[in-house]
């Protein structure tokens, strides 16, 4: 019901019980007889389903396993998450050796190259090892 239907109710209620002692009695009769014909064809109240999910994995051969593996859940995410963080730090420690390499391959051919003095004040060369550095 709506609350349109649900107030009229209300009023056609109120209504009859402020005026039931001067119905006739021939209309007190008819009210209860309908009201009995009207709780007879209500409805039947069901009991309220409600989808409650389990957490179940099954095994080999059908078995089921609930609870007792609940841990199983768990590494479900901890194992990707500890995947993750290792394989970033390796991505990093990677990153920064090959850096250390870089310059020091720079720094061996600048000290091994026969390079005058005024090269090393030179704004561009400086610019170029700077490049070559990062």
């Amino acid at each position: 019901m709506n609350s349109n239907q649900l107030n009229f109710a209300y009023k056609v209620r109120h209504a009859l019980n402020e005026n039931l002692d001067d119905l006739p009695a021939s209309t007190t009769e008819k009210l209860a007889s309908a009201r009995k014909i009207a709780l007879s064809r209500k409805k039947k109240e069901s009991p309220l389903r409600v989808l409650a999910p389990q957490r179940l994995i099954v095994g080999p051969a059908g078995i089921v396993f609930g609870e007792r593996l609940s841990w199983l859940a768990r590494m479900g995410m901890a194992v990707p998450l500890v995947v993750l963080i290792l394989g970033l730090t390796g991505i990093y420690h990677y990153e920064q050796q090959r850096r250390i390499n870089d310059t020091a391959d720079i720094d061996a051919e600048v000290l091994s190259d026969e390079l005058p003095l005024t090269a090393y004040l030179d704004h561009g060369f400086n610019a170029y090892l700077a490049k070559r550095g990062d």
